[in-house]
């Protein structure tokens, strides 16, 4: 665990992001601690509400959402062999934690023979992919059979909402959560005088291991700053795309023409004329 000290300046210098706390509870529990400062009386729990919604609603997450084996002749059945129900492996498979950047759906396989467990490391996947903890359990063996489960992969964000569809071809969904954040608190701390006061975020983020706390806050900044930019550049992109219209007298109608300055009567047919041999 890293954790440091928080200083307050009272200055008036420019706004600065620290990470005060990092910890590893578990592979599939990180968390991380950072504060923002300074901040004007207010900021702080705006950007500590868009944050939170940003870090738990716009980062993708790469998980096992559908899995295929003939041998399935339902959901809540018992297949030889196997310790664990095909509900149970299914939920195993649920709680799989991916990481990579996939793009799409993949195919995955396990194919384990014999007595003993099978792991996540008997998961056959993409190059794009990585499996954060491979000692995660599937199922138990205890018969020598063979096990061939065929797995799809998916990046989205939110959870799964497909409805289910007719399954007798032995596919199964898995409806899962993508959203590698899996906790996220913003808290404030004020200072300074009644005149002059300013504050500090303190923003708290767990994550699955996918992603580390500070992979998750630099994606989602960045996701916000993607959604803000259209409002920075829509009127001077249309203003320049105006301008540009009346640089080349061959985009306009004949009334834009009448109504650049300067041109006369002469010049709009000579362009009308040139516009007919096109």
């Amino acid at each position: 665990m890293v954790r440091e000290k928080v200083k307050v300046s009272t200055s008036t210098q420019t706004r600065q992001w620290k990470c005060v706390e990092s910890r590893t509870d578990s592979k599939h529990l990180y968390y991380g601690c950072f504060i923002l400062s300074p901040l004007m009386k207010g900021q702080a729990d705006t950007i500590g509400i868009v944050m939170r919604r940003a870090l738990l609603g716009e980062l993708e997450g790469t998980c096992i959402t559908r899995a295929k084996s003939e041998k399935i002749p339902h959901e809540y059945s018992n297949i030889v062999g196997i310790q664990e129900s095909v509900h149970e492996i299914l939920m195993n498979l649920k709680e799989i934690v991916l990481r990579g950047n996939l793009y799409g759906t993949r195919n995955a396989f396990i194919c384990a023979k014999g007595l003993g467990y099978v792991t996540a490391q008997d998961i056959i996947l993409p190059p794009s992919v990585e499996i954060v903890d491979n000692t995660q359990n599937v199922a138990s063996l205890t018969e020598p059979i063979d096990l061939c489960i065929g797995l799809q992969i998916e990046r989205n964000r939110g959870y799964s909402i497909k409805t289910p569809k007719n399954f007798h071809d032995g596919s199964y969904p898995i409806y899962v959560v993508f959203m590698p954040v899996r906790n996220a608190n913003h808290s404030i701390h004020c200072y300074g005088n009644d005149n002059e006061k300013q504050e500090i975020l303190f923003l708290e983020i767990w994550t699955n291991g996918s992603l580390t706390p500070k992979e998750a806050l630099h994606e989602a900044s960045r996701n916000l700053i993607d959604l803000f930019i259209p409002f920075l550049h829509t009127e001077e992109e249309n203003l320049h795309l105006e301008n540009n219209q009346h640089d080349d007298p061959l985009n306009n109608s004949r009334e834009d023409l009448m109504k650049i300055e300067h041109f006369r009567i002469e010049d709009v047919k000579q362009i009308l004329g040139i516009l007919e041999k096109k």
